[in-house]
């Protein structure tokens, strides 16, 4: 007699991490992950930080803060921000960069494209625009 074969429940998918509250995202995934990657580029002393905090870009000021996230190395003299004045990680973001301790003077849309945002992404992203400065690798 042939064995009743029972129908296996489905294991559901736990939620994905880009699916989190944002801030939790962002702080235990994605500044982490960022801070692990420069590290692995060579930057040694890379120092990162989330923080909520108006946009100091003339011509963009704002009294509003939005979140960002600002990474700094080379004894400050080189700075990058990320900018998510949505608090979201699927809603726009700008990217900004500075050398030599003076403040970023242009702001510049980031993943604009993407329809479907990734931790891995949101870390390629991040490493190309830092890499298209000549930051992480000589060409």
């Amino acid at each position: 007699m042939a064995e009743e074969t029972k129908p296996r429940a489905k294991k559901e998918k736990p939620p994905a991490i880009e699916d989190k509250p944002f801030t939790e995202f962002m702080e235990q995934h994605f500044t982490p992950t960022l801070k692990e990657s420069l590290t692995k580029q060579g930057l040694s002393d890379i120092e990162l930080s989330f923080t909520q905090a108006p946009v100091s870009i003339p011509g963009a000021m704002s009294e509003d803060a939005c979140w960002q996230v600002i990474g700094t190395w080379n004894q400050g003299q080189r700075q990058f921000k990320l900018y998510f004045p949505e608090e979201s990680i699927k809603g726009q973001k700008a990217f900004s960069y500075a050398v030599n301790g003076k403040p970023p003077s242009t702001i510049e849309s980031f993943m604009i494209d993407e329809r479907k945002i990734t931790l891995d992404l949101m870390i390629l992203y991040t490493l190309q625009r830092l890499n298209g400065q000549k930051w992480l690798t000589r060409n």
